[in-house]
């Protein structure tokens, strides 16, 4: 069946740029231009190792209007390499704007950008292929800043470059042995990649140090703001018909969320678009109800959450991961409102396909795992890494999946992107009368 785009996701990206210019009008709003010059001016010459808020280092106005630029170029980007629209577009501007928030710059995002593009040019391959690991994987943007801000501009491009030209390679291995449980699989391929250069650093006798810059204290300004995006987002959602969207979004729900799982491809935008805005909301009352901070880092988590409800998360297979977190700082004597567990409870959902595949029980076991893995393996990696969750993951579902595969022999089937696509690929709302229970056939390899 042809993989050609269809017309009614030609919307994505303008969407898209209409998000970022929104982040960007509502920085504007947050403090005086002058203000915001000068927060620029700083988020560009900081380190930006994890954890890096910028609405700490250089107020809210220049950290959201850096958000809207981010998102702006990589929109603008994907138009350029011709990317068809899909549940991966959503995914790399979820990452995109959220960790614009807190550690990529529009400054230090390209020399990575510019690696990957050297690496299709060497492979003769094209850009289209490539261009959403290229934006996914400047995670690696605080190597770039590091080099820069320690020693010259070139260093930092050099860095850029290497890593950049590295990561493809590694992440087409690395997505192979995750077995499609850990939904932040760059981020994994990015950790090895850090994992390699951090003590290679260290022996030139560099000393890169994770940082911890964190705002709190503004709840209630930016709740509000989330709840309006999330409203919105339903609201759109449903505006494409309010019972067929809902059919089709009752079928999401008891989907695994294994990865592939393009929910726009499968089931068109609005059910997507109600998806998004529904864990938004779940997302932003974790953090209020647990006694958590709404600023940069959990607000990109957020975001991050709203991009993969187009490809892989619903509410059935987070709220699990998120209970395993929270029941996990019980037994780490780490306080759930921490900043370490804050965001592992938003970014440990990478494991949804867990929950979603195994059943609800293995994925609070994924979480509570995670909530002790991802205080450790991040280590390291001193903060180079920005999907430090992902790589963290990326342990768990190596480890974890083999050993439920293993053991636990009724689950719910995984179908696969190709079976769910037949199912709704036409304009009719209608799902069948009964996807496959929970314990009818295993999952395939």
């Amino acid at each position: 069946m042809s993989r050609t785009t269809p017309r009614r996701n030609a919307t994505l990206l303008p969407a898209s740029a209409l998000f970022g210019a929104a982040l960007v009008v509502f920085g504007l709003c947050q403090a005086p231009f002058a203000e915001i010059l000068s927060g620029l001016h700083t988020i560009v010459t900081v380190e930006d190792v994890l954890i890096t808020d910028y609405i700490a280092v250089a107020g809210a106005g220049a950290a959201f209007v850096n958000a809207g630029l981010v998102t702006l170029v990589s929109v603008l980007i994907l138009r350029a390499a011709d990317d068809p629209a899909n549940g991966a577009t959503l995914v790399t501007i979820g990452l995109m704007s959220g960790f614009s928030l807190f550690g990529k710059n529009i400054v230090n995002m390209w020399p990575c950008l510019l690696g990957t593009m050297l690496y299709a040019l060497v492979k003769k391959e094209g850009f289209t292929k490539h261009v959403n690991l290229a934006l996914r994987g400047t995670a690696l943007a605080p190597m770039v800043s590091f080099m820069t801000v320690r020693f010259s501009p070139w260093l930092g491009i050099a860095m850029g470059l290497v890593v950049g030209f590295l990561l493809p390679p590694v992440a087409e291995h690395a997505h192979r042995v995750q077995n499609g449980m850990n939904l932040y699989s760059v981020g994994f391929s990015c950790g090895l990649l850090a994992m390699m250069m951090v003590p290679a650093f260290k022996a030139f006798g560099l000393e890169p140090t994770s940082a911890h810059y964190w705002s709190s204290g503004d709840d209630l300004r930016l709740g509000i703001a989330l709840v309006v995006l999330c409203a919105i987002s339903i609201a759109g959602g449903l505006a494409r018909g309010p019972k067929p969207v809902l059919t089709k979004y009752r079928a999401l729900l008891r989907t695994s969320g294994r990865v592939p799982s393009d929910y726009v491809r499968t089931f068109t935008p609005g059910p997507v678009l109600v998806n998004m805005g529904v864990n938004g909301l779940i997302a932003t009352g974790y953090i209020l109800l647990t006694g958590g901070d709404l600023n940069g880092a959990t607000i990109g988590a957020i975001f991050t959450i709203i991009g993969f409800s187009g490809y892989g998360k619903h509410a059935f297979n987070i709220v699990p991961v998120m209970a395993g977190v929270l029941l996990g700082s019980l037994f780490n004597h780490v306080d759930p409102n921490s900043s370490a567990l804050q965001l592992a409870g938003l970014f440990g959902t990478t494991l949804a396909p867990f929950a979603g595949v195994f059943g609800w029980p293995f994925g609070v076991l994924a979480g509570l795992i995670h909530s002790s893995v991802v205080l450790q393996a991040g280590l390291p990696l001193e903060g180079m890494n920005l999907y430090n969750n992902g790589f963290s993951g990326g342990l768990v579902a190596i480890v974890l999946y083999p050993v439920l595969t293993s053991l636990v022999k009724r689950r719910r089937p995984v179908l696969m992107e190709e079976d769910l696509f037949a199912m709704f690929a036409s304009d009719d709302p209608q799902p069948p009368e009964e996807l496959p229970g929970p314990d009818d056939t295993a999952p395939r390899s």
